[in-house]
């Protein structure tokens, strides 16, 4: 078994990573999902959430907006729409994205066709408030 497994992390936009780790820890649509090296071959779907990895003890958090994780011959590939290590977060933008996010609710009912884009993104914006108080540990 191997020891490592090597994480690939894609947007639309750039290639986000490429690193070899030791564990990650990712938000599966249905729940989290632990990964190890020598784990079995796994597509699934990602929700909102924070994606945790651990290289050489040290754990590193990345907000993702949806996606795909694909699992084989320990490579863990994501595809996401938004990737955004903890490090790379303006956080006074995330900050105004939830004020605004937050605002909007205020307005807008259930039924308004707008509402659930507003529920994505507040919670959006709260991840990636979360993720930004992490640093490297």
């Amino acid at each position: 078994m191997a020891e490592k497994m090597k994480l690939e992390m894609v947007t639309p936009y750039k290639k986000v990573l490429s690193e070899e780790v030791d564990e990650i820890i990712a938000p599966g649509i249905v729940g989290e999902l632990g990964l190890l090296p020598g784990h079995t071959p796994l597509l699934t779907t990602l929700k909102i959430g924070e994606l945790t990895y651990r290289k050489n003890g040290a754990a590193f958090h990345v907000a993702v907006n949806w996606g795909y994780l694909e699992v084989e011959d320990d490579t863990v590939t994501v595809l996401a729409e938004t990737a955004e290590p903890a490090d790379e977060i303006d956080l006074a933008r995330a900050q105004a994205a939830l004020g605004r996010a937050e605002i909007a609710l205020k307005t807008l009912t259930p039924e308004d066709k707008n509402y659930r884009i507003m529920e994505a993104a507040l919670e959006r914006a709260l991840i990636r408030i979360q993720v930004a108080g992490k640093k490297v540990r």
